[in-house]
């Protein structure tokens, strides 16, 4: 029961922390990437921020474990810096490689990467104690 749970709080929070804060970066002219991509993304054709929200939900899964003996405001701090280290890790070292795009070299891009996957831990931890998770 905790994986599902796990998995729905983490695909919540990329459709309702992660894309808000990409958002924000994206009015301040930080990124040209918008949120809430509706493009079709190989191999089913599914929306991107759908699949985004997917991958969410996998990295949700992975991250409330490992978080799971943090109380208090330790829960909170180690669920901002879960998401804020390694999704941005992972996507920066990992997927750009495998899609062929540059990898983050500039600070503001850094910053977002941070930023935006901060706010998903956040919100994955939110979802999660408000599903009842313990």
């Amino acid at each position: 029961m905790r994986a599902v749970l796990a998995f729905l709080a983490g695909f919540l929070a990329t459709l309702l922390f992660h894309q808000p804060v990409l958002w924000l970066f994206h009015l301040m002219h930080v990124t040209p990437r918008a949120p809430y991509a509706m493009n079709p993304v190989p191999p089913l054709g599914v929306p991107a921020v759908i699949s985004l929200a997917f991958w969410g939900g996998v990295w949700g899964v992975i991250m409330i474990p490992l978080i799971a003996k943090a109380k208090g405001a330790g829960w909170w701090i180690a669920a901002i810096a879960f998401g804020a280290v390694f999704p941005t890790l992972v996507a920066g070292l990992v997927i750009a490689s495998l899609k062929h795009m540059p990898m983050p070299h500039t600070p503001a891009m850094v910053v977002l990467g941070l930023s935006v996957n901060g706010a998903w831990g956040l919100g994955t931890a939110f979802f999660y104690k408000l599903f009842g998770g313990k």
